[in-house]
């Protein structure tokens, strides 16, 4: 699975970007949010992956904040939402309105989103009203979860990519940092792969 991705922006708009990695250039579907994120072609990228893996079809999806990915991926979770309605939905409504109304139970806003109906509405409501703590940069101050640093994040979030749930994940990374304070410090936490062999043998 593909969980991030660096590479030189070769050409983009509002819906998609494709970003050139080690010679291969990868199309990924994004939101307005993230595509207003971006620079201009040419300069480089980093994104934040949903690999997304049918019997037809590989698609990726690209966040240029991680709080936007893992909204993405709740809102996966909703019987009726599949990827490409979740990306519509990012784009139709900024990211932290789309968590109040959740919250607040505003299906009149909801309901104003392409693609989202009543019953829809309904749903995400129900489903996700009482799962949204745990978003990074659109919970009330002071709630927010302490970030760990980029390369942690990027751990945490292919963690999630693999079916692992947040919280085991964030306690994998915290044990794996834990180590790396122990071998080295700093050097070792900027290290993903090194981070991430450590999390994945914390989390089993």
């Amino acid at each position: 699975m593909i969980a991030h991705l660096r590479g030189q922006i070769l050409s983009k708009s509002p819906n998609s970007v494709v970003v050139e990695c080690g010679g291969v250039g990868y199309e990924l579907a994004i939101s307005v949010a993230t595509y207003t994120e971006l620079r201009n072609i040419g300069v480089e990228a980093k994104l934040h992956v949903h690999t997304h893996v049918r019997e037809d079809a590989f698609l990726l999806f690209g966040f240029a904040e991680l709080a936007e990915k893992r909204l993405f991926e709740k809102l996966l979770t909703i019987s009726g939402i599949g990827p490409k309605l979740a990306i519509t939905v990012l784009s139709g409504i900024n990211a932290e309105r789309l968590v109040g109304a959740i919250r607040s139970g505003d299906h009149a806003t909801l309901t104003k989103i392409p693609g989202i109906g009543k019953k829809t509405a309904e749903r995400v409501v129900l489903e996700l009203k009482d799962k949204l703590d745990d978003m990074v940069g659109f919970t009330p101050a002071g709630d927010a979860p302490v970030s760990l640093g980029s390369v942690a994040d990027d751990v945490i979030s292919a963690l999630m990519n693999l079916g692992y749930p947040r919280p085991a994940a964030q306690k994998a990374v915290e044990t794996a940092i834990s180590q790396a304070n122990k071998a080295g410090g700093i050097n070792i936490m900027m290290d993903f792969e090194w981070v991430f062999r450590a999390a994945m043998a914390a989390v089993r």
